[in-house]
């Protein structure tokens, strides 16, 4: 048994070297997020059972803008089919919609904002003072990559930063629904419908409101995201149990 561990070891760290080496990630950034972390060896294992990389099995369509980094956004939320269509609705840290968005429905806390048991670096926010210094979502609680395999994850305050600062932005409708229309330097375009957001058990749909995977910076129960409006833009902190969009992204 040592020795078949030992042989594994070896090939995961042959496998992470070549697949790296080849491309223009970071070493070892085998699901090509951009970082190097534990949803690599989740993909070199889904390699080593399945035979194909998480790319050649994606069944999700994206578009390049033309972005720096290379950053490749889909070009439909998460739940949806289309760019026009409103897609799920996530609370921060959960991967699944739900009919109520509270904190009583929430996951990571015991009932309330000051209960938190994964993601606060507060003391007054953590349950029995619990913190865990994390501020920024696990593959496993990124509703991008739950939902939609190891090659996407929801964007960071940068990569939404680069869109905004990188592309030509219009209020336009498509199919009878209004949004940001962004257009990148390579003339290539996206669409993010205002989709509006949860609370409770209510939904608005007037703004594009988009949830990124890093905590707040107003408290341990906020967490950032993004309102676009007809007008200009805006950042939030939004609590972590409203229900918001998310647009997955990737790195070419």
């Amino acid at each position: 048994m040592k020795k078949f561990s030992t042989f594994l070891l070896v090939l995961l760290l042959a496998l992470v070297s070549s697949t790296a080496s080849a491309q223009s990630y970071p070493r070892g950034d085998v699901d090509q997020d951009g970082s190097v972390g534990i949803s690599d060896v989740s993909a070199l294992i889904d390699y080593l059972l399945n035979g194909t990389w998480p790319d050649e099995t994606d069944e999700y369509e994206w578009v390049d803008l033309g972005l720096p980094s290379g950053t490749l956004w889909a070009t439909c939320n998460v739940g949806a089919t289309a760019p026009e269509e409103y897609g799920d609705y996530f609370a921060w840290g959960e991967t699944e919609p739900k009919e109520e968005y509270t904190w009583e429905t929430y996951k990571w806390c015991n009932g309330s904002e000051t209960t938190l048991t994964k993601y606060c670096i507060h003391s007054d926010y953590g349950y029995n003072g619990f913190v865990d210094g994390k501020v920024e979502l696990d593959p496993e609680d990124d509703a991008a990559y739950a939902n939609w395999g190891s090659s996407w994850r929801m964007p960071t305050v940068e990569q939404l930063n680069e869109l905004i600062d990188n592309c030509s932005w219009t209020w336009a409708a498509r199919n009878g629904v209004y949004g940001r229309l962004f257009t990148g330097p390579n003339g290539n375009t996206l669409f993010l419908p205002a989709a509006g957001g949860r609370w409770g058990d209510r939904s608005e749909n007037s703004d594009c409101v988009y949830w990124t995977r890093s905590l707040g910076n107003h408290g341990s129960n906020y967490a950032f995201g993004i309102d676009f409006y007809s007008e200009g833009k805006q950042w939030w902190n939004f609590t972590r149990n409203n229900g918001l969009s998310v647009r997955a992204v990737r790195v070419q």
